[in-house]
Formats: C-alpha cells, sequence, structure tokens
C-alpha cells in the first residue's frame, strides 16, 4: 500500500560510471545478473501469493472444505498466510510508532475475520496485494526513466594495446588507452580524437541539435554517438569524472532528495488514517454496525499521496534530464513551480559570448577590406575580445595577418601601432580625436543597438569604423516571449553599458533591462526582490553570477558556463538551450498541479467514500473495490510525468 521504501532506495551504479579502483574486476553482466534475479524471485513469490488467495476466496466461497459450522479454517489460515507483508509491515509501523494505511488495512481484515466475514477478509486481502504489484511496476517504470540515461554508455569498448585491437569490459579502461569506436558505436569516455574522422551526436551532452564533425585533436564526451567514420580517442577521463557521469550523479542525488511537498504528503497520509480510524470508531458508537464500522476503516486511503507524491517529482526529474535540464533535488523542482520572477545574465546566457562584427562603415571612400586589413595588423597582439571578432573576419576575407613593428595599448582608448613606417589607430572616437584625426569621422551609434564601435585611422587618414556586437542566442527571444507568456516577469542584468543593456533588453522584449552592474550588484538585485516576496530564478553562466545564483530561489547554470556558475547553481541546462529553461518551468508547474490534484481527489473520494460507508450505503467488499482503484487512478496520474520511450531514447 505504500511505495515510498522502493522509490527512495538509491539505484544501482552501473560499473561504467564507477572508477577502476572502487570496482576492481567487476563485470557488467556479472553485476546485473543478480538483482535482475532476485527481481524475477519477488516478483513471482508475490504473484503466487496473490493466487493462492484468489483460490482461498474461491474454496471459501463454494464452501469447498469446512469442518466447523461458525468457523473457516481456509479463510482464516489464507488470510493470515497471504497478507503476511500486510501484517509485517503493520508490526514494524507500531514498532516505529507511525500510523499507516497498512497498520488500519491490518485492523480491518481481524475484524472481518472476527465477525466471520471470511471470504470478505481474502477479497480484500486479494486486492491489496494486486494494488502493491501494480504499484511496485509503476514505480519501476520511474525507476527505470533515470536509469535509462545509462543507455547511452557501452558495456564493452574496444581499445587498442601493443598493437592490439582487443574488446574490454568499459569498467576496464584507463586513462591513456586509445578507445576506437566504429560508425554507430557510443563514446564511452571523454577525450580528444586522435585519428579518424566522424559526426558525432552530442546532443545529450551540449545540447546540439545537429551533429558535430570531429577530426584529429577535438573533444569528444562520453554518453554520446559516433554517426559516420571511426575514430581513435586518447581516454582522458573515465567513469564519474566525465562529464556524463557527472550529469548521472547529478541526476541521482537529486532522485533520492526530499521536496517539502513530499514531507506534507506523508503527513497528510498519516492524518487521513487517524481520520479513517476516528470515522470508523464513530460510526460503531453511533450505528453498532460492525460491517459499516469495517467498510469504513476499508474505503479511506491516501496512498495515492503517499506513492503518488514522489513518484510524480521522481518522473519530472527524470523527464528534465530528458529534457536537457539537471535539477539537483526535489527542493529545487518545487521552488521552480513557485518561480514568479526570472533574472537573466546577458553575456554568455542571452548571447553566446562571442561578438562578431555587425556592420563595416566606411568614412573617405575606404572599402571593407582596406579598413579590416588596418584593424587587423593593430589587433594582431590584442587580448580584447572585441580583437577576435577583428581577426576572425580578416580570415574570412582571405587577409593575411601580419605582425606590427610597434605595438602600445591604452585601456579605455585602444591600440596604437606602426607598421612598414605607418602609424595604425584602432579604437575609441576619443583616441582618433586625440590625435587630431575628425575629417570625415563616421556618426557614432552611441551603443544604441547593443554594438560597440572601433575606430579605424591609417597614415592620418581615418578609414572607418567597425561595429562588433555580441550574438544572441536564436531562441531567446521565443523563450523569453514563452516565459511571459506564462505570467512571469522578465528581468535582464548585466554588466555592460546600460546603452547597450537597454538594446538587448528591447530587442528580447524583456520586461525590465538594467546595466553596469558588478557581481554584487547583481545578488542585491535578487536579495531586494525576494524580501519583497517575490520567488525569483537567476540564470547566468560565468563567475560573476555565482553570488546572484546562490542567493536567489533558484539558480540555474548554463550548461556551457564556468564550473562555479554551475556548482553554485540548483539547476543545470544543458547544452545551454534557453528553450530547456521553458520546458523546465512548465514541467516545474505541471509536477506541482498533479500533486495537487492527488491531494484534492484523495480527500474528496476518503470524505464521500467514509460517509457513504458510516451510513450502509457500502459493504466491505465494495469499499476495497472503491479504495483500490481510487488509490491506483491517482498514482497512475503521477505516471503522466514519466518520459516516454521515444523520449528515453532520445
Amino acid at each position: 500500500m505504500s511505495a515510498s521504501p522502493s522509490i527512495e532506495k538509491p539505484p544501482a551504479i552501473p560499473p561504467q560510471l564507477e572508477t577502476r579502483r572502487n570496482s576492481p574486476g567487476l563485470r557488467e553482466s556479472d553485476h546485473g545478473s543478480e538483482p535482475e534475479q532476485h527481481g524475477q524471485g519477488v516478483e513471482w513469490a508475490e504473484l503466487a501469493r496473490i493466487a493462492f488467495v484468489a483460490l482461498a476466496a474461491a474454496a471459501v466461497w463454494f464452501r469447498l472444505w469446512e469442518p466447523f459450522p461458525h468457523l473457516s479454517v481456509i479463510g482464516i489460515a489464507a488470510t493470515l498466510i497471504g497478507g503476511y507483508p500486510i501484517f509485517k509491515e503493520a508490526f514494524e509501523n507500531i514498532v516505529e510508532r507511525t500510523m499507516t494505511m497498512e497498520l488500519s488495512m491490518t485492523i480491518a481484515l481481524l475484524s472481518a475475520l472476527a465477525i466471520g466475514e471470511f471470504f470478505t477478509a481474502l477479497v480484500i486481502t486479494g486486492f491489496v496485494l494486486a494494488a502493491e504489484v501494480l504499484e511496485g511496476l509503476t514505480v519501476g517504470r520511474g525507476r527505470r526513466a533515470i536509469q535509462s540515461l545509462l543507455d547511452f554508455l557501452p558495456r564493452t569498448v574496444a581499445i587498442r594495446r601493443n598493437d592490439q585491437v582487443v574488446e574490454v569490459a568499459s569498467d576496464e579502461v584507463q586513462v591513456g588507452d586509445t578507445v576506437i569506436v566504429k560508425p554507430g558505436g557510443g563514446i564511452p569516455v571523454d577525450g580528444a580524437v586522435l585519428s579518424g574522422g566522424s559526426f558525432v551526436e552530442q546532443a545529450a551532452i551540449t545540447g546540439e541539435a545537429m551533429p558535430v564533425e570531429k577530426v584529429p585533436g577535438d573533444a569528444v564526451y562520453a554518453g554520446t554517438i559516433n554517426q559516420s567514420g571511426a575514430l581513435e580517442i586518447d581516454a582522458q577521463k573515465l567513469g564519474r569524472d566525465t562529464t556524463f557521469g557527472r550529469i548521472i550523479e547529478a541526476v541521482e542525488r537529486a532522485e533520492k532528495s526530499r521536496a517539502p511537498i513530499q514531507k506534507t504528503a506523508d503527513r497528510l497520509a498519516g492524518y487521513l488514517v487517524y481520520f479513517a480510524l476516528g470515522a470508523a470508531i464513530l460510526t460503531f458508537i453511533i450505528t453498532h454496525n460492525v460491517r459499516s464500522t469495517i467498510s469504513v476503516v476499508i474505503v479511506a486511503g491516501a496512498c495515492g499521496i503517499a506513492a503518488g507524491t514522489p513518484l510524480a517529482i521522481l518522473g519530472a526529474i527524470g523527464r528534465a534530464a530528458h529534457q536537457g535540464a539537471i535539477i539537483k533535488g526535489g527542493l529545487y523542482l518545487e521552488a521552480l513551480a513557485a518561480v514568479d520572477t526570472v533574472l537573466l545574465d546577458k553575456t554568455g546566457t542571452l548571447t553566446f559570448g562571442t561578438p562578431q562584427i555587425r556592420e563595416v562603415v566606411s568614412a573617405n571612400g575606404f572599402t571593407e577590406r582596406q579598413i579590416v586589413a588596418a584593424a587587423s595588423i593593430a589587433e594582431r597582439n590584442s587580448e580584447h575580445p572585441l580583437a577576435k571578432a577583428v581577426l576572425a573576419r580578416a580570415m574570412e576575407l582571405a587577409i593575411p595577418l601580419v605582425e606590427p613593428d610597434e605595438f602600445s595599448y591604452t585601456p579605455g582608448r585602444g591600440v596604437i601601432v606602426r607598421y612598414k613606417g605607418e602609424q595604425i589607430l584602432v579604437g575609441s572616437m576619443a583616441l582618433l580625436v586625440e590625435h587630431g584625426m575628425t575629417r570625415g569621422l563616421p556618426a557614432s551609434g552611441n551603443g544604441a543597438d547593443g554594438a560597440s564601435e572601433v575606430y579605424v585611422a591609417r597614415a592620418g587618414q581615418v578609414l572607418g569604423s567597425i561595429r562588433i556586437a555580441d550574438v544572441l542566442r536564436p531562441e531567446a527571444k521565443n523563450a523569453i516571449a514563452a516565459m511571459r507568456q506564462m505570467g512571469l516577469k522578465t528581468v535582464l542584468l548585466s554588466g555592460d553599458t546600460q546603452a547597450a543593456t537597454t538594446s538587448v533588453g528591447r530587442g528580447l522584449g524583456v520586461d525590465e533591462a538594467v546595466g553596469g552592474l558588478l557581481p554584487e550588484q547583481k545578488a542585491k538585485w535578487v536579495t531586494e526582490l525576494r524580501s519583497k516576496g517575490r520567488n525569483v530564478a537567476m540564470v547566468g553562466d560565468g563567475i560573476n553570477d555565482a553570488p546572484a545564483l546562490v542567493e536567489a530561489n533558484v539558480g540555474i547554470a548554463m550548461g556551457s558556463g564556468t564550473d562555479v556558475a554551475r556548482e553554485s547553481a540548483d539547476v543545470i541546462l544543458i547544452g545551454s538551450d534557453l528553450s530547456k529553461l521553458v520546458e523546465t518551468l512548465r514541467l516545474a508547474r505541471r509536477c506541482r498541479g498533479i500533486i495537487m490534484q492527488n491531494f484534492v481527489g484523495t480527500l474528496v473520494v476518503d470524505s464521500v467514500g467514509v460517509g457513504m460507508a458510516a451510513f450502509g450505503f457500502l459493504n466491505p467488499l465494495l469499499a476495497a473495490f472503491i479504495h483500490v482503484t481510487s488509490e491506483l487512478a491517482f498514482i497512475l496520474n503521477s505516471t503522466r510525468l514519466l518520459p516516454r520511450r521515444s523520449q528515453a531514447g532520445q
């Protein structure tokens, strides 16, 4: 009647996620065979017990062997033997001083036997045992939804040792081994491609929808699929040290955590048992009808809450993992459902964090190639982020990258170099004005469109300007619009200038955009909003976002962000896809809705059922049928959150 123990039991850790030193000599087949056989044994024992009770009920109904006129030996023996799991758990509950449905059901069964309702006692026992089996299968499906993540990892691995290719169990691979992955095979380690070329489907790790081409020197990840050519990979990280291993570990920790609503469900289940027993005592005092009293005890149930709540949380966490978001615990899933304000960092969160040239503005008739060529000479030795955008455009235009003869950098102003006797200036308008170069100077955009403007001059002449801006993630605008449709307030927080932040915010459609913020100021924003009663989710990717991530009700880190951000966050978006954030928020709300449906449904069924039983409208058999079917209905309601087979296979 209660699936809580099976839900809380941590999953078996497959050997491919254990390091060699933790599981020497362990084999996947050996590891998996014992639990699997054990599970089959338990299942057959349960089915045999149900069949035994059913046969005994038939024998009692047809009075096959009744040596005593008012006493059924078969009925008493079969109830005690078949109902042993129920009685055993009820005894344990008494020792632990906890009130559960098993205890109330034991009272009902013993009362039925005491008044000679032997057939009724057997049917109720059969109902309860069958419900436990169905409930266990449902919960098992929830556990498989989590463990199906492990299907991405191969059980055996081909490695090259002593100039020979040998197949070994995945847990026997060592750091430094050369792993060979054939087309269609799963990649078992994090490492670098040594030889070969292929396209790798790595959506499970990076969230990229399209396969990524891999050539020697490129990084590959465990849990991804090699699609076309054979690859030889230098194994650099194994087991739990891999990116995929850390994802599994985070999901396992989340699975074992308990959300506040789950504790509420457990308390409510206990209260319902007290309510049922109290109503039964009152019914007997008023009616003196033992059958009605037993019916009251039987009809009331709370397993739909006790088992359905953790199953819903388990399903939501598993579904989120399959969709590309790692929720670190039920506590954060519940907090996500209550979020009403989403704060978003700009660079690396809403944008890629890689500036690109948006426009080249000519002055005095110079061409784009001439402007970019001069700028590339000046930026050749610069470490400024904008310099990378200039050099990337030069490579696109097939402009040779050359070293300047002299190089000088002034923070806040720009770069001054000399090349073949000519002076080249690349930087702010103030830099060019300072050197007397104002003729034909392009008008400044003042960052109105979110772009930084770099002016270029060579040999005393203004060549033009280059507008450079970070590139918005393609899904960002739709994600913001979806969050606003959900009734969420969206706020853009950035350390960039207010003008650039306002421009980006206007383009995305956020409710508010605030620029020029230091890390501690972002955290202060979170604190102030929470003090006003807002439930805040902070989304960021960098070290500077860590304080705000910690202060928020829920901290959400981009998977491509820094280790500090990911450690500080409560939710990690694999692949940094903002659409995953929207899906996760919706999933959290749906989980809360299903749990509340179970709460309300259980209260209604119990209240109406107890009333009908007390007034004699329900006999014990009908009460047991209503109890079992309503419990299973609420548990099955929770299974709607479990990942579908198609999702589990993605």
